[in-house]
């Protein structure tokens, strides 16, 4: 990031001046991907919430009644009722868990059939609601409280401002959290309270717990709320059951409604502090990070945190092209989540209790079948000190779960999807030679994760048969193309390490993806154990058994780690770029699309990861001109400065990270490799501000809308040889001049 020195303090006024023209907060929309579009499709499933950039703490509404996968964040733009405020949140994930400890204020006194019934939502609307970072807003109607919300790194900070005269109450839920929607499932809990408990502490605090079995199996979270003003009532109900004039309450279905006094004031501040670990945690949270009661404060700092991370690019470009590239960057950078208390403790896979050494910080929220593609690349170049701190948690992973991440949420593997995309982030981490990292150990971890079987990793499978047959594991299309690329990525790493026995037996792993190649349909179809081709092979079905969230179409394509492997497949470049061609045009179905799948070009589908790099294809094959259209097309037509902003779910910011790159004029196309390919920029200039002080900037100046094709690239007055850059050039700093026809 830069740094401006200041010379004398005179220069102060002028320096905030200054900094207060280019505060891209301001071009932050908290709002883009919360609702889905007139047919009903995915957008980005983020919430509108405050957080801070990896924080815990993700305080925003909930306008389900039961959360869903649909949205799983919680909040959907086109609802009209608030059910609650809670302290955790997934954003643009594909399934849903979180939406713990629910707070809502209402102006009525509670009473025990109603906290019975637990349905105290409350109509709002969009124009007496409103957000930027730190920061969410609303008016709720039948109460009459405006709501304001506020966020440190583990401390949801709350404003409620009563009507004068009316009764004040909060209502504090432990037993909200998620449903299947019945898209796919019957209506029904897939969260189960194990235990919990509230307890009032004094007449200005309370504290619990609740442990539960979700998405995440077992999840305990802990907190501390404290208030401005004292409690004068409580009601603390465990199911049907009120527990009377009792000031704890344990039980897996517990509420309780606060009373405060009028005549002491309409405005009311709750802060709350959580914890993976304890209790003690949670205090420890409060007092590290939320000693004042001054809210304002907490909305100032949030902002100065958050424009302190968006300062590290600048781009010229209109007011709309800001704002969808801004709320990009801000949706990439609230996780992965920090997921250790103040004091360095955290819950490890084995659920002991871990000391970080002083100053670090432990991290969740590894959402890496989709983050792999460009989040954690954007990480590596624009944030490569947090991008090492992802590494290490990594390598703590595999040294208690035996192998890296697959989906870490909560501090556990909820292992879904398939391969173990981890291994591509400490590839790229490695091959751009990321400060900070224990290359030894990454490779370690590496190397075993790619050689202990686990569930959808028989590797005695993989090298007996050189490829996944579709009788022994499911899904072994899409994880035979995955599995050859994770690889691809070990004997890349092990290659620059010198490790050539190891290269030779992942390089021959890396291209076990031909073996199911099929030169008759041109397509990548299952076998069985004897090597028959199995019956019934359909590429435009989404049903079938052998691939995940895709079609034989969207797959046929992941071979990043080795184009010009596939184009021989083909037969050379005319036949390659014959069936490139059709997948961009082809628009025939067969059944159900995938509900994943969206944002089609053809058979092309933006809205889900398996495409993500499809579009840069075209530069393998001698027709760069044909990527710079799709990569104008898909930004244009996908990405909008509106709730209904995405093509489909952020996934943790994957799908915003595909923008910020493709934007710049360039995209990580094989993640892994520490290396980005030429695509065509949008903007006339961006510069991007390094941790290392040093400035790369990216320059288009005959850059118009109609000028999508690039004539020439330069870096540093040089012809770039190849349409491909490297971490280590971005990271000297300089200048990528394009040149627009």
């Amino acid at each position: 990031m830069k740094h401006i020195s200041l010379l004398t303090a005179l220069l102060l006024p002028l320096f905030l001046c200054a900094q207060s023209v280019n505060d891209y907060t301001k071009f932050v929309n908290p709002f883009i991907g919360t609702q889905t579009d007139e047919t009903g499709a995915l957008s980005g499933s983020t919430f509108p919430g405050a957080t801070m950039p990896q924080g815990m703490v993700q305080l925003s509404p909930e306008t389900e009644q039961m959360v869903t996968w649909d949205p799983c964040s919680g909040y959907d733009y086109n609802k009209d009722v608030i059910y609650g405020f809670t302290h955790t949140h997934l954003s643009g994930t594909g399934c849903t868990d979180l939406i713990d400890v629910s707070l809502m204020p209402v102006s009525t006194n509670v009473t025990s059939a109603q906290l019975k019934a637990a349905n105290f939502g409350q109509h709002y609307s969009h124009d007496k609601e409103s957000a930027k970072p730190g920061y969410y807003q609303v008016l709720l109607k039948e109460s009459g409280v405006n709501v304001e919300l506020s966020a440190t790194v583990r401390t949801g900070v709350h404003r409620y401002t009563f009507p004068a005269g009316q009764p004040q109450c909060i209502v504090l839920d432990m037993d909200r959290g998620t449903f299947r929607g019945e898209a796919y499932y019957s209506k029904r809990r897939t969260y189960d309270v194990i235990q919990s408990q509230i307890r009032i502490v004094d007449d200005h605090t309370v504290e619990g717990y609740r442990v539960i079995t979700g998405w995440a199996k077992l999840r305990k979270i802990y907190f501390r709320a404290e208030f401005s003003r004292p409690i004068s009532t409580h009601l603390l109900m465990n199911g049907s059951l009120d527990v009377g004039n009792s000031d704890v309450v344990n039980g897996r279905t517990l509420r309780a409604a606060l009373g405060f006094n009028p005549a002491d004031g309409q405005e009311l501040i709750v802060k709350v502090a959580i914890s993976p670990v304890d209790i003690e945690g949670a205090r420890k949270n409060m007092e590290a990070e939320a000693s004042s009661w001054v809210f304002d404060n907490y909305v100032q700092s949030a902002h100065d945190t958050w424009q302190r991370e968006l300062d590290r690019i600048d781009i010229e470009g209109t007011d709309e092209q800001k704002t969808i590239f801004y709320t990009g960057l801000y949706h990439v950078l609230m996780q992965p989540n920090t997921m250790s208390d103040v004091d360095g403790r955290y819950m490890t896979t084995n659920f002991e209790i871990a000391q970080m050494p002083a100053g670090q910080t432990y991290h969740s929220t590894f959402s890496l079948w989709d983050t792999f593609r460009a989040a954690h690349p954007l990480y590596t170049m624009l944030v490569p000190s947090v991008a090492a701190q992802f590494v290490r948690d990594m390598i703590l992973h595999h040294k208690t779960y035996g192998y890296l991440p697959i989906w870490d949420l909560w501090g556990q593997d909820n292992y879904c999807m398939i391969g173990n995309h981890a291994i591509p982030v400490l590839a790229d981490a490695i091959l751009a030679e990321l400060p900070g990292i224990d290359v030894e150990e990454a490779y370690k971890a590496m190397v075993e994760s790619s050689t202990r079987s686990h569930y959808n990793s028989p590797f005695e499978i993989w090298e007996k048969y050189g490829y996944m047959p579709q009788t022994l594991q499911d899904e072994s299309v899409s994880i035979t193309m995955e599995q050859s690329f994770d690889d691809a990525c070990v004997a890349a790493v092990a290659k620059k390490l010198g490790r050539m026995d190891d290269y030779e037996r992942f390089y021959k792993r890396s291209l076990f993806y031909r073996n199911l190649f099929d030169v008759e349909t041109g397509f990548f179809r299952p076998k069985d154990e004897n090597g028959a081709w199995i019956d019934g092979f359909d590429p435009l079905s989404y049903e079938q058994p052998c691939f995940v969230e895709g079609n034989a179409w969207q797959y046929m394509w992941f071979v990043p780690q080795d184009p010009q492997g596939l184009i021989d497949l083909f037969g050379g470049k005319k036949e390659f770029l014959k069936k490139l061609d059709e997948n961009f045009s082809l628009t025939a179905t067969s059944g159900e699309v995938n509900g994943n799948a969206s944002g089609f070009i053809g058979q092309y589908a933006h809205g889900n990861e398996p495409s993500h790099h499809t579009v840069y294809l075209y530069n393998y094959a001698g027709r760069p001109e044909r990527t710079q259209e799709l990569v104008e097309q898909v930004r244009s037509e996908f990405y909008r400065a509106t709730p209904c902003g995405y093509a489909g779910n952020d996934d943790c910011g994957q799908m915003s990270a595909w923008y910020i790159f493709s934007a710049l004029g360039f995209y990580p196309f094989h993640a892994g490799s520490a290396e980005y390919v030429i695509g065509t920029p949008l903007f006339t200039k961006a510069v991007l501000h390094l941790e290392n002080g040093n400035d790369f900037v990216i320059s288009a100046p005959n850059k118009t809308p109609e000028r999508i094709h690039v004539k020439s690239v330069k870096l540093n007055g040089q012809p770039l040889k190849e349409l491909c850059i490297t971490n280590q050039q971005i990271m000297a700093g300089g200048k990528l001049e394009f040149v627009m026809k």
